[in-house]
């Protein structure tokens, strides 16, 4: 399924016409900056003079990793997972408060966790396993529930589309996942995994130097995978290739994806491995703090929308980035144009 999906480059027919429209405007050429561009990319995703964002919602994914139950990579108890997962259950989290803020849909899937879950009105159980395997020793997934995992997280999208949802977020929870996206940008931009190994959930400096050690091993274990797929087994976990799978599922359907933090943009290395016209459609939501993810930014060639100096996942970020993202299609659709205001745009 996911080989079949494939992502057209963004069709630029309506580029002059739309510059032209941000233009005439009653403001200064370029005066609402990173608006303008983020006005320009909606109308030319949708193909439209006149972008919306309709339905937004977000979509946070949580699995658990094989390598977190040895507490090899973080303080956290591999516990805390499911723990949180009742948390936005609940509605008690970070996320749950910027969506009711902002009045985004909120999903919550099962992507991997170790636990059992009672069904539940607001969870998605799409559980792969119950967590990865530990990739010190084994590839974290095989290629099948690698696939799987993909299909899942593009099945989810795919429901919130056909109800009517064009802009999307994602988010993720899973004690260890920045230990996989350090790897997986390991491998996508080539860069020493060490250097792309940051402290997570509030590892201390001894902690850090372990995890960094450990990630190392695995590096030297695994024969480098050949394939961006392969790596996405090897390295990730059920929510990161869930996340893949859903942000080119997004991508395919012509939505405005909006790309949260570090384990996110994982997803996203991996995904413009395998489809590099995904970014495209990508708005890049803020800089997360975790060390790693400005290379990963400055790796893609993007420029992140928001700086608020954020590291908690979840999907915060894109939380705050959608609102900005509604600014941006109103100016479009709603302020004045220098004819329609008898305002001259004339330079004396």
């Amino acid at each position: 399924m996911m080989q079949e999906m494939k992502i057209t480059p963004l069709s630029q027919e309506l580029r002059d016409a739309l510059q032209d429209k941000i233009n005439q405007k009653t403001k200064p050429p370029g005066s609402l900056g990173r608006l303008e561009q983020i006005a320009l990319q909606a109308g030319l995703i949708q193909e439209t003079l006149r972008p919306v964002v309709n339905k937004p919602a977000i979509i946070v994914f949580a699995g658990d990793h094989g390598i977190a139950a040895e507490g090899l990579v973080n303080p956290f108890p591999q516990a805390v997972t499911a723990q949180m997962v009742y948390n936005f259950l609940q509605g008690g989290a970070a996320i749950n408060v910027f969506c009711r803020q902002h009045q985004l849909q909120l999903t919550v899937v099962d992507a991997g966790v170790n636990h059992e879950f009672p069904a539940h009105p607001l969870l998605k159980d799409r559980k792969i396993a119950c967590g990865t395997q530990n990739y010190l020793h084994a590839p974290a997934m095989s290629l099948d529930q690698c696939r799987l995992a993909m299909e899942a997280g593009a099945a989810e999208v795919k429901a919130l589309h056909d109800n009517g949802c064009n802009t999307i977020g994602f988010g993720e929870m899973g004690i260890g996942n920045t230990s996989s996206a350090a790897l997986l940008m390991s491998y996508f931009t080539r860069i020493p995994v060490a250097e792309c190994t940051g402290t997570g959930t509030g590892s201390n400096m001894q902690q850090l130097m372990q995890k960094k050690a450990v990630l190392q091993q695995v590096m030297a274990h695994h024969v480098m995978p050949h394939s961006p797929e392969q790596a996405l087994a090897t390295f990730g976990g059920f929510e990161i290739a869930m996340t893949c799978g859903a942000i080119l599922q997004a991508a395919a359907l012509k939505m405005l994806v909006v790309i949260d933090g570090f384990i996110v943009t994982s997803a996203l290395l991996a995904a413009e491995a395998m489809q590099p016209h995904v970014k495209d459609y990508c708005v890049f939501a803020h800089c997360s703090e975790e060390k790693g993810h400005k290379a990963m930014l400055q790796h893609l060639g993007v420029q992140p929308l928001l700086q608020l100096d954020m590291r908690l996942g979840e999907g915060t970020g894109a939380a705050m980035a959608i609102p900005v993202i509604q600014s941006a299609v109103l100016f479009l659709e709603h302020m004045a144009s220098f004819n329609s205001a008898q305002v001259s745009n004339r330079t004396i």
